[in-house]
This record gives structure tokens, C-alpha cells and sequence, in this order.
């Protein structure tokens, strides 16, 4: 097929839709050339990124043809899938927009609660959808890669891989968290629903036995609630003409602000009904919460000295099926408390559905245990779906807590330690050549080093198809700059007569990332990239250009690929390939990559959990007795195939600096 008739648009979906609020997004492209991936294309406004100041790196400039992401596009959910917003109503993903609050989790001490959270990005594709059934009849349509919360952690729907092994996957039987199902989809207020919100605000901040002189409204009422009255006043009106829109009420009376129909006592609109429907109850504990009612993580609680209301909250809620339990305080009012923690908070909101929103903050309530799942079931349809970035990583669909793409809003790089596969999902920068040509040649450039491979690979799969590094590299060669490239992709062959060609007029500096040798066991550390033996065989092509090139050996697995045999093996085939110099880098496990390695870790070597659990008890990097000793072991493996360099053994960001070692005539990157 053509791609350019492969616009995610042509899928129902529109390129808005995929990535929203991507500055300058010309279209959205999938092709079967590139299965399970979507290409963003835009229109970039500047080329050359300047590293912060306070990275390490040896380097002042980078640029990034490409910006991709390794879990982009992986977990997602059919359109219908209601999401949890931070007013404890539900929204469809689908209709969800960059800026929404949504409810999110995060870590407290030894737990997890809910917080208050902001959707950064949303978008769509297209994937084999499967059908999940928890217990309580919930069903949630989501793609097989989709990622839920349960007692023992992330699991998938299905299995299959993911860049640190077999993935661990939900069974029948799993217990998902979450605040639990949702009720039923919200309707618009009726007519009953009006009149005992009414009733409950008038009741409960108007006077009471203990209060006699208060008055409606009081000075303590929200907004909110005030405008939501008025609104459902005029409703109210218009279905009974005896009543008038108003906004006030003067000695006991509600008074319309200019002639109405009539002039009714609030006794009128705020009477007792004889026979109180579900519609009323909900609409009365709404008005009764909204003027009386006080939120603390999750919890609920009402707050009031006229018994006869109090007898009415205490019979709405048993009728509308929720548990509560009956206070008494110092002043003499009574509280009741809704029990059934977060589950019966988030529904009272979806049924009752108070204004005011403080009174509708699940912030600080515990994350506990929602359901089971029942089924997983394949539907063989490829279907539409939809997924967030929010600043907690995470959110609640369907009751339960989802997993979403934390890297989404950055397209952040993950370290070469992930063996991540950034094709999913790639933003292409078109014009990247045409914009980095026109910043070079302004006068204030001083041709200052750029590094490439740095952030994204400039090889990936993708530059087979857009060709943005030829007009890259020639813009770079004509304003004298010197750049580098590190890659782990052999699309760089193409390119060689060009690198090659300008080596001669500015220090061009090319490195490959090989980390082991082991053939199984690199499809797991990193999918979709080129086998050991390819990366080797780019190597020698590059060495046959005449250019020099530079091999970084990462990462090294403590245990487990960090053997003098297995290092040897892979050094002596780095040097039989022609590369000039070596780096060593240990296994670094910051936060994210650290979870899925040690996941992979249990279930495949579990013998070595505990010993990884002290080797990385500091943190992200290894342990400084292990890098001496891998150093000690390196050094002299590097010298006895020609590969030694100023610093054989990179320890971490102390290190790099040193560890970027210059090469006469050359920059050499790691």
C-alpha cells in the first residue's frame, strides 16, 4: 500500500485525534510496513536542543530527527470506557481532552491513594480488542498490552513480551484495584430530582429547631449550590406555573426578581413528599450534602441538628441502598457518616451528584481492593481505542485502576539499560534538515559539537522511510560543525558515502551500542532492534569506510552477562569488527525500567532477586564494590584487544564526562 494513503484518518480516526495539542501535526500515519506503529508528522519550529546545564554529558547541543516513545499507543481502551474525573463524575475516554481533572494514585508511605490528577495528552489507534469481565458484571473492552492495578501489582490483559520478558498478565481470580463500579450512566435531573434538591438545601441551611432566627441562604452556601438552586428553581417554576424563578427569599418567602406568575411560600417547594421517589431521595441528599455536608479523604459526613432531617438523610440513603452510621457531637447535632469507604463515596457522587465541589474530593482515600476478574476474552475485532498521559501515570476506568503511558507528553528516551523499541509511536520531524540548515547560519552559532543518538535513535526504522539524516548531515558539514551519532540501528549503512565524504571537512564521531552476544536473551532486553550480529556487521562497514568508530557495551548484567568469558567473547568480536575504542556500562535501573527489570528478573532468574536487591540497594546505580570490580575485570580485557581507552568503565554521571573520550580528528561518543 501507499503511504500516503495510510493517514490514521482513513481509520475513522482523525490525526487531531491521535496526538492533540502536538504543535505543528500535519498527519498521522500507520502502514503494514510498520505494524503496530503510527507516525506522527509535523512541521518542527527548531531543530538544535541545548542540553541543561546541569547533565553531565560532554556536550552542549543535540538533535533529534525523531522523538519516540517505548510504551506509546501500547495500553489502551475502547472509546465507550468511562473514565473517574476529579468531581467524581465519568466521562468516556474517547471524549476526554488535554487539561481535564481526572483521578489519579499515588504512594503514601506504604500505601496507595487517590489524587487529584491532569490529562497532558490523549490520543488513538486502532488494536485487536479483548473483552475483560469482573465480578459485580462489569466489562471494560481494552487492547491486550493494557495494563491494570492489582493487589500484587501491574498486570497485563494478556500475555505475550515486553522489553524485560514474559509479561505477567491478569487471570480469573485477580484481584484489581480501585474505588469499584460505577453506577449507572447519568441522566439529566428530573423534575423529582429538582424539587428534593431544593428540599434538602432549604432544610438544611435554612432555620432549625436549634437555629430558629438563621436564614436561607445562609452566609456559609457555596456558589455552586446557590447557582445550581436557581437553575432548578426556574425548572421548577416552569413546570408548576404557581412558582417563580427567583433568586432570594425574603421573610419566609421565595421572591422572584421582577413579576412572575405568583409569589409561593418555600414551604411549597420544599414540603415533604407523601410517597419520595429514588429521583427525589438522590436530589435531596445533594442539597443536604451541598449546604451541610463536609468531605475528608474520600469520607463523607453531614452535619445536622434538626432531627427531622436528619431522619430523612438516614432514609434516603437506605433507600438509594447505602450503609451509614449515626453520630453524635458536643453542640448536640447529630452526624451521619456514610460507611463503605471510597466504593460508596465514588457512588453516592454518580447517584446524588452534589454542586459543590470540595464536597466531591476523592483525594487521600485509600486505594483497596474492587473486584475480581471473572474472564478474558479475545473479541476478534480490531477496534478504535483511546488512551491518556496524566501526571500520575495512571487513572480510573470502569472503576478500577488503569495504567496509561507515563512518557507520553515528553516522548522521553529511555537509557539504552531498557533495550526499549521506540518505533510504536514516533513523532517526525519532516523539515528538520530545512530548520537545523537555517539556525546554523545564524552568526551567533560557533559551531559547537552536536551529538546525535543521544535522546532518540536518528537510525530507527523510520529513517529508512523519511531520509531526514542526509539533508541533516549535510547541513552540519557545510557550517563546519562537528557532530556524533550513536546508534543501535543499521540504517546508518546507507548513509556512509555521505559520513565518510564530510569526516573530511569536519570531526565527525560514530558509535554503535552492542550489549551482549547472547542471542536469546536480547530480543528480551531489547525488542525490535537489530540482532548482536547485525550491529557487529555495521561496525565493520563503517570501520571499511575509513571512519573510525567507537562500541558501547551496554548493559552489562550483573550475574549474568558480566562474566570474563562472556565480556572476552564480545570484546574480541567488537575488535574483529574494526571498532577503534570500548565503553562499559553496568546495568543502571532508574525508576520505571527498574520495576519491569525486576519482574523479568523473578521470573526468570528468581534466584537472583535478592542479590540484585542488595547490588542496587543505593539506588539507580549499581553498587561502587561491583563497578570496581567490573572495572578491574574490563580494564584488562580491553587493553588486550586494542579497545582501551581514558575510561574503560563508565560508573555512572561522575563518569561521563571522562567517559566521552576524544579521538584525534574524531569526536567519539559512547
Amino acid at each position: 500500500m501507499r503511504w500516503s494513503g495510510q493517514q490514521v484518518q482513513d481509520d475513522g480516526v482523525g490525526a487531531e485525534a491521535a496526538l492533540p495539542g502536538l504543535r505543528g501535526l500535519l498527519r498521522s500515519v500507520r502502514t503494514p510496513e510498520f505494524a503496530g506503529a503510527v507516525f506522527h508528522e509535523v512541521e518542527a519550529r527548531s531543530a538544535l536542543n541545548r542540553v541543561p546545564g546541569t547533565s553531565p554529558v560532554p556536550f552542549r547541543w543535540t538533535v533529534n530527527p525523531y522523538r519516540g516513545c517505548s510504551h506509546a499507543c501500547v495500553y489502551c481502551l475502547a472509546g465507550p470506557t468511562r473514565v473517574l474525573m476529579a468531581d467524581g463524575s465519568t466521562r468516556p475516554i474517547a471524549e476526554l481532552r488535554v487539561g481535564d481533572a481526572v483521578v489519579g494514585t499515588e504512594r503514601v508511605g506504604g500505601g496507595r491513594r487517590y489524587v487529584r490528577t491532569t490529562v497532558h495528552a490523549h490520543w488513538s489507534t486502532a488494536k485487536p480488542a479483548v473483552r475483560l469481565r469482573l465480578s459485580g458484571g462489569t466489562e471494560i473492552v481494552a487492547s491486550g498490552e493494557h495494563r491494570f492495578l492489582t493487589d500484587s501489582g501491574w498486570r497485563h490483559v494478556t500475555g505475550g513480551w515486553c522489553r524485560s520478558g514474559r509479561r505477567p498478565r491478569l487471570r480469573p481470580g485477580s484481584a484489581l484495584l480501585g474505588p469499584g463500579a460505577f453506577a449507572a450512566r447519568q441522566a439529566s435531573p428530573t423534575p423529582g430530582y429538582r424539587r428534593g434538591y431544593l428540599s434538602g438545601l432549604v432544610r438544611a441551611d435554612g432555620p432549625t429547631p436549634a437555629e430558629p432566627d438563621r436564614c436561607f441562604p445562609s452566609a456559609h452556601l457555596e456558589l455552586e449550590a446557590l447557582g445550581r438552586a436557581h437553575h432548578h428553581l426556574a425548572e421548577v417554576a416552569r413546570e408548576a406555573p404557581v412558582l417563580a424563578a427567583v433568586g432570594r427569599v425574603v421573610d419566609g418567602r421565595i421572591a422572584p426578581p421582577a413579576p412572575r406568575a405568583g409569589i409561593a411560600p418555600v414551604a411549597e417547594v420544599v414540603r415533604w413528599p407523601e410517597h419520595p421517589g429514588d429521583d427525589w431521595c438522590a436530589g435531596f441528599l445533594a442539597g443536604v450534602v451541598d449546604a451541610r455536608g463536609a468531605v475528608s479523604h474520600g469520607e463523607l459526613r453531614v452535619r445536622q441538628s434538626d432531627e427531622e432531617v436528619v431522619g430523612r438523610v438516614a432514609g434516603a440513603l437506605h433507600r438509594l441502598g447505602f450503609g451509614f452510621a449515626m453520630e453524635g457531637t458536643e453542640r448536640g447535632e447529630r452526624v451521619v457518616r456514610l460507611t463503605g469507604g471510597p466504593t460508596a463515596f465514588v457512588r453516592f457522587l454518580q447517584v446524588a451528584g452534589p454542586a459543590v465541589g470540595r464536597r466531591r474530593d476523592l483525594s487521600g482515600a485509600p486505594v483497596e481492593v474492587a473486584a475480581e476478574v471473572v474472564a478474558v476474552e479475545p473479541t476478534g475485532r480490531v477496534e478504535a481505542m483511546y488512551d491518556i498521559t496524566t501526571g500520575t501515570g495512571d487513572f480510573v476506568a470502569e472503576g478500577v485502576v488503569s495504567h496509561n503511558c507515563f512518557a507520553r507528553g515528553t516522548h522521553s528516551y529511555l537509557d539504552l539499560d531498557t533495550g526499549a523499541d521506540f518505533d510504536s509511536q514516533i513523532v517526525v520531524k519532516v523539515n528538520v534538515a530545512r530548520v537545523l540548515d537555517r539556525e546554523l547560519r545564524r552568526p551567533r552559532w560557533e559551531c559547537e559539537p552536536v551529538a546525535m543518538g543521544t535522546n532518540t535513535d536518528p537510525y530507527q526504522r523510520a529513517e529508512g522511510r523519511y531520509r531526514l539524516m542526509p539533508g541533516v548531515i549535510d547541513a552540519l558539514t557545510r557550517s563546519g560543525t562537528p557532530f556524533s551519532i550513536l546508534t543501535k540501528g543499521t540504517v546508518l549503512t546507507r548513509d556512509l558515502p555521505r559520513l565518510a565524504a564530510a569526516a573530511r571537512d569536519v570531526p565527525v564521531g560514530l558509535g554503535v551500542s552492542i550489549a551482549l552476544l547472547d542471542r536469546p536473551l536480547q530480543p528480551a532486553l531489547e525488542p525490535g532492534t537489530p540482532s548482536p550480529e547485525a550491529r557487529l556487521e555495521l561496525v565493520r562497514r563503517i570501520a571499511d569506510a575509513g571512519l573510525s568508530c567507537g562500541v558501547m557495551v551496554a548493559p552489562v548484567l550483573p550475574l549474568l552477562t558480566d562474566s570474563e568469558e562472556a565480556l572476552d567473547a564480545l570484546l574480541a568480536r567488537i575488535s574483529a569488527a574494526g571498532a577503534t575504542g570500548a565503553s562499559v556500562m553496568a546495568l543502571h535501573l532508574r525508576p520505571g525500567a527498574r520495576e519491569w527489570f525486576q519482574a523479568w528478573l523473578a521470573r526468570e532468574h528468581p534466584g537472583l532477586v535478592e542479590r540484585y536487591a542488595r547490588l542496587y540497594r543505593r539506588g539507580s546505580y549499581v553498587d561502587a564494590e561491583y563497578r570496581r570490580a567490573l572495572s578491574a575485570r574490563v580494564g584488562p580485557l580491553l587493553r588486550r584487544h586494542g579497545l582501551a581507552s581514558e575510561v574503560g568503565v563508565v560508573r555512572g554521571a561522575d563518569d561521563l564526562a571522562r567517559a566521552a573520550v576524544q579521538v584525534p580528528e574524531q569526536l567519539t561518543l559512547l
